[in-house]
């Protein structure tokens, strides 16, 4: 497998931490963070690195040489004039045959190369986008896709959108060769309005969603936020071949506003202190997940793309304020029948709904999550048994003896976990 590292950027926005080298040269703890990159393909496996450079291009073949101190095989091309973010593939048409891994020089990111790899091949890709949550959604393009995983639209920053999932590019793509048709000529191209955007219409392009650690060093704020997060070990960490912790969320009456059987977007709204509660647990590096029964659902009193509606409400809200979900699991059953407008194939005894842990236990195993070591945060009893029956460590939000913890709402709880 080759790996291809976008490593021509100039980094203006970046400029004040370190203008004298080109972006993806700039250290990070003393290391440049293409070094980062380069040492994270090695470790599994990935030792064909193509870099393409481009602004100071120069103190890249310099550091690096052909790969060999770094255990690793590099040849570069180099842009005589600036390409874009993917002009500069045009080169390697004739020359990659197979499936490649393609990524943006500023990324800091430790994932499971294989799983996403899987993924794409799963999928008959001709690209798969590496998407994930973020703290900073308002400002970054939104990808939307169905529940197969493929891509039916992307909002770019300065389109209209209300409420969305928090979902983004990441920097990460696995690309077929078949990707090679869309470069007909050298041109100065964007990779994703030009390249990648297009191939929505041609049913080709699909994502992987992981919380695996990503993030780019697009401003001073993220530069040192990354130092940070590689000194407490956060990146590797949330690597998903090695195990996670998470803190599982139930959603009325934890989230927001507990209304009866909510019904309607309108109805939604957070509760105080939820995202700041929300962003504790993110920048604890447990995942975020929530877990929630929706009887509305068999009951006929919600569609589908009306609860999606909620739940991307739920996201926006989250999101404006820094916080994010790693994953949302839902129980669309109800065991009891005789209402009105009811869906008899929803209507059943299932093993998902509360206080029963599947849905606990299909997101364990998803995300590799260590049950033991993670926690059920809820409002009622259903919520602590849920928790228990899965073999979490509980939190409830008001009084219950069966739970391990207790507090006045959820930031209260999430505080007695994890502290000020």
């Amino acid at each position: 497998m080759k790996a291809i590292i976008m490593a021509g950027g100039k980094g203006t926005r970046i400029a004040s931490v370190n203008a004298e080298v080109p972006k993806p040269m700039i250290p990070v703890l003393g290391k440049p963070i293409l070094q980062y990159q380069i040492e994270a393909l090695k470790a599994q496996g990935v030792t064909e690195i193509i870099l393409v450079i481009g602004y100071l291009g120069h103190i890249v073949k310099e550091h690096f040489k052909d790969g060999n101190s770094f255990g690793v095989k590099i040849s570069y091309i180099e842009e005589k004039e600036p390409l874009g973010t993917a002009g500069a593939l045009y080169f390697l048409k004739d020359e990659i045959t197979e499936d490649f891994l393609l990524l943006c020089g500023d990324l800091i990111f430790d994932i499971d190369i294989e799983r996403f790899y899987c993924a794409h091949k799963k999928f008959g890709a001709v690209a798969t986008l590496f998407t994930h949550p973020n703290s900073h959604p308002y400002d970054s393009g939104i990808i939307v896709a169905d529940g197969n995983g493929k891509v039916t639209n992307w909002l770019h920053k300065e389109d209209e959108r209300l409420w969305y999932r928090n979902r983004v590019n990441a920097g990460l793509h696995f690309l077929s060769p078949a990707i090679f048709k869309k470069f007909t000529q050298l041109k100065k191209c964007d990779l994703d309005r030009d390249i990648l955007k297009p191939l929505i219409s041609e049913n080709g392009l699909f994502v992987y969603d992981s919380p695996e650690y990503v993030k780019d060093m697009g401003t001073p704020d993220r530069y040192y936020a990354v130092g940070q997060d590689i000194k407490s070990g956060k990146v590797q960490a949330k690597n998903l071949s090695r195990k996670q912790k998470a803190v599982f969320l139930d959603r009325d009456g934890t989230i927001n506003e507990y209304v009866g059987f909510l019904k309607s977007v309108e109805e939604f709204k957070l509760l105080d202190g939820v995202a700041e509660a929300v962003k504790k647990i993110n920048d604890s590096g447990y995942l975020a997940i929530i877990i929630t029964n929706q009887p509305v659902i068999a009951r006929g009193e919600v569609s589908f793309e009306q609860l999606s509606e909620i739940h991307n409400k739920m996201e926006t809200l989250l999101g404006a304020e820094g916080a994010y979900l790693d994953a949302i699991y839902f129980c669309p059953h109800h065991p009891h029948k005789g209402y009105e407008g009811e869906r008899a194939e929803y209507k059943t005894d299932c093993s998902c709904r509360k206080p029963k842990p599947g849905l606990i236990l299909r997101a364990a195993n998803d995300f590799n999550i260590d049950l033991s070591k993670s926690f059920m945060i809820g409002d009622t009893e259903n919520d602590v048994l849920c928790g228990k029956n899965a073999g979490c460590l509980t939190a409830t939000i008001g009084a219950c003896d069966k739970a391990d913890i207790s507090g006045k709402n959820l930031l209260d709880c999430v505080t007695k976990i994890f502290g000020d």
